[in-house]
């Protein structure tokens, strides 16, 4: 990224003055810019180069699955039946956690996110994301200042983008399995029995829960967003700390660290997936009938 007018002071104090060179020098050893960088700007639209990462996962994605599903069999081999067995494992893995009924409502999304962040976490890892691009020659080496990929993760407008879809919808499914009326009793009206005075401060207390839990809503895109982002900024940040921490072997201290952020990415989909999916089984989930309601159903 180009230093803006401080990081120039240093340079000039750097340059006027011999041993300010270690300052600036400690100044320019930085990590991975927390915001992605612009690298083109066609027809006065901005491409970042997360951007640039984000559509060669989704082009990689769907060139698999056009390829996987061409030719079709019912004995399945190759990349079909990779394709099958990860959908299948992932259907049964739902529907284990919010039930049958839902699952077929909402697979597409769940089964879209986790399978996308995966590959996008996974593809951040590949040699020449975040060291390729135009830099400057410096007293450490060549630093690159303007990357042309970076992981697609590791922008907080794409994981704060995921959330934002999935808070849309979840408010349709809500709607759709619960209605209006449902979705305001899920959140203010009082559970279970009571009557006289106990019903009237059940009734205010489950009217300030149902705000508490507004307010909670309302933050759960924020803090889906920031725990992907910051899982994976980290990572790739400990990823480029290790390979500048001792000259020479830059090559060879990262690669366990390698390995560690793989099961990392594996993690952050799974989270991201089953979260969301927690989220929606909560609030669609329909209440149980009372026992007495359920005896004069029968009678």
């Amino acid at each position: 990224m180009k230093p803006g007018i401080q990081g120039w002071l240093l340079l000039a104090v750097a340059v006027a003055v011999p041993s300010a060179g270690g300052l600036y020098a400690a100044e320019v050893e930085h990590g991975l810019s927390q915001k992605a960088v612009e690298i083109a700007r066609p027809l006065g639209f901005p491409i970042s180069n997360s951007m640039v990462v984000t559509w060669v996962v989704a082009a990689g994605l769907i060139v698999f699955a056009r390829v996987a599903t061409r030719n079709m069999k019912y004995v399945p081999g190759g990349a079909q039946n990779f394709l099958e067995w990860l959908v299948a494992g992932l259907y049964g893995f739902l529907e284990g956690v919010i039930g049958s009924h839902l699952v077929k409502r909402t697979f597409w999304f769940f089964a879209t996110i986790f399978i996308f962040v995966l590959s996008a976490n996974w593809a951040g890892l590949i040699p020449g994301v975040g060291t390729i691009g135009w830099g400057r020659q410096t007293a450490h080496g060549f630093k690159i200042e303007e990357p042309l990929f970076r992981g697609a993760n590791a922008d907080l407008n794409m994981t704060l983008a995921m959330a934002l879809i999935f808070f849309a919808c979840w408010i349709v499914w809500a709607l759709q399995e619960v209605g209006v009326k449902g979705f305001l009793k899920e959140l203010f009206a009082p559970k279970g029995e009571s009557a006289g005075l106990m019903k009237v401060l059940l009734v205010v207390v489950f009217f300030g829960v149902g705000c508490l839990e507004i307010v909670s809503i309302l933050f759960r895109p924020v803090s889906l967003s920031f725990r992907l982002y910051g899982n994976v900024f980290a990572g790739e940040n400990m990823l480029e700390t290790m390979a500048k921490l001792v000259p020479g072997f830059g090559w060879l201290l990262p690669i366990p660290f390698y390995f560690l952020e793989l099961l990392v990415g594996l993690v952050q989909a799974l989270v991201f997936m089953l979260l969301t999916a927690v989220f929606t089984l909560l609030i669609c989930q329909h209440e149980e009938a009372s026992p007495a309601a359920a005896h004069e159903t029968e009678t």
